[in-house]
């Protein structure tokens, strides 16, 4: 490890890391943000790599200083991905030759197609350069799609040890096609977010390779878990914060509330978020005549998020497909009970009864009932079940507790053990 700066008062040179992600910073992944900085405040210098910019404004103020931390690879343009390629070929052609190699057998599994994977390679071409410039001894990226794909090419072209983190529900849904069985066998390590997620692992690779699987929970924000749970607003508010996109449920959330309408039950909804499906939601609501109880508030800073929370009665998240929603923890942090559905990784966090309420994914009924009940349970009932949803995430996600985890893994593939 000589060479890597020294941390002062510590007695060990701080380890010289970076993280790959496909957009970063980006508006839903806060996480990965509190993530890096909990690992900085270890003692790890972090690199933050992102293949493209976010395509959104960014909102949060933590999101805008992060952008002026991070490089972006297709910042490089065509020839700025051609030119490394064409010096790998000449410094190293039979790595390059492994890794093309690599990336035909990956573009021929992959519904994206061999041209993409080419382009990922000239991105693992760009990487393998800023790594070796910057001294990186280990590299981690978010998510088992192209990231960890340009995070194997990059190993192939001789570059630093990887692993990743796999989040869903893509993976799980499209592990042949991305290649996840080979993706895993090339990396140090690879972690999940959820025990649902880690037995979604162990299907796809053989038991030797388990060792490798590692759970590390998403932290909350310190700004949600210091507070500690808050008096539950004595209002009918729900808010559900989240893309607005077909997985997330919004559409079935919209006719479970116009249920509720026709018999004349009272309420708010807040969608919190942005997303493709904004237009077919608006139009949703104006055909169901719910305008003057539903509002959208399109992308919002984290602080915001924080304050939809504090104001409503519970979180409601009708997904189809997850992996364990982020807001959900912030959700109980903040002492705010939630409804949400039997998917992935979710009942681990949500007891039903005990924490929240969980409900068959795809069940406009049973959504329906649920929202009215939390709406006509007594406030005390309802403080009584988000204190005992932020002890939960207070115990399972500590942001620093799961960074240690991951830094414990990081030392370990540095080592080689």
């Amino acid at each position: 490890m000589s060479g890597a700066p020294l941390d002062p008062g510590r007695a060990e040179p701080r380890l010289n890391i970076a993280y790959l992600v496909n957009q970063y910073p980006h508006v839903s992944h806060t996480f990965i943000r509190r993530e890096i900085v909990a690992l900085e405040a270890q003692g790890l210098t972090v690199h933050r790599y992102s293949i493209r910019p976010s395509p959104e404004e960014l909102v949060d103020p933590g999101d805008r200083e992060e952008s002026l931390k991070t490089r972006v690879v297709l910042k490089a343009g065509a020839m700025g991905l051609l030119l490394p390629l064409l010096h790998a070929a000449l410094t190293n052609f039979r790595a390059l030759f492994a890794a093309l190699r690599a990336t035909v057998r990956l573009g021929l599994r992959s519904d994206r197609g061999l041209l993409r994977h080419l382009a990922y390679l000239g991105e693992a071409a760009v990487l393998i350069r800023w790594l070796r410039a910057d001294k990186i001894r280990h590299l981690h990226a978010h998510f088992g799609t192209n990231p960890a794909a340009v995070a194997m090419l990059t190993r192939i072209l001789g570059g630093p040890s990887y692993s990743f983190t796999v989040h869903g529900p893509e993976e799980f849904d499209h592990p042949v096609e991305l290649s996840l069985r080979e993706k895993i066998a090339r990396a140090a390590g690879v972690v999940v977010v959820s025990d649902f997620g880690r037995s979604q692992i162990y299907r796809w690779i053989p038991y030797p390779e388990w060792r490798k699987v590692r759970v590390v929970h998403c932290g909350v924000d310190a700004t949600f878990l210091a507070a500690g749970p808050q008096p539950v607003a004595d209002n009918r508010r729900l808010v559900c914060v989240g893309r607005l996109t077909e997985q997330k449920g919004q559409i079935l959330l919209l006719e479970a509330t116009a249920a509720l309408a026709a018999r004349g039950v009272s309420f708010e909804l807040v969608l919190a978020g942005d997303g493709p499906m904004r237009e077919v939601i608006e139009e949703r609501i104006r055909a169901l005549g719910l305008q003057a109880q539903v509002r959208i508030t399109g992308w919002i800073s984290n602080d915001i998020v924080r304050s939809e929370l504090l104001a409503a009665r519970a979180l409601v998240l009708p997904s189809f497909a997850e992996g364990l929603p982020v807001v959900l923890m912030e959700a109980l942090a903040l002492g705010r009970p939630a409804i949400s559905t039997y998917v992935a990784g979710i009942p681990e966090l949500i007891q039903d009864g005990v924490t929240g309420w969980l409900i068959p994914a795809g069940s406009v009924d049973a959504l329906a009932q649920s929202i009215e009940r939390v709406l006509e349970t007594p406030g005390e009932t309802l403080a009584r079940i988000g204190a005992a949803g932020a002890a939960a995430v207070a115990t399972r996600h500590d942001a620093n507790r799961e960074a240690a985890r991951l830094g414990e893994l990081f030392r370990e593939a540095i080592s080689g053990i």
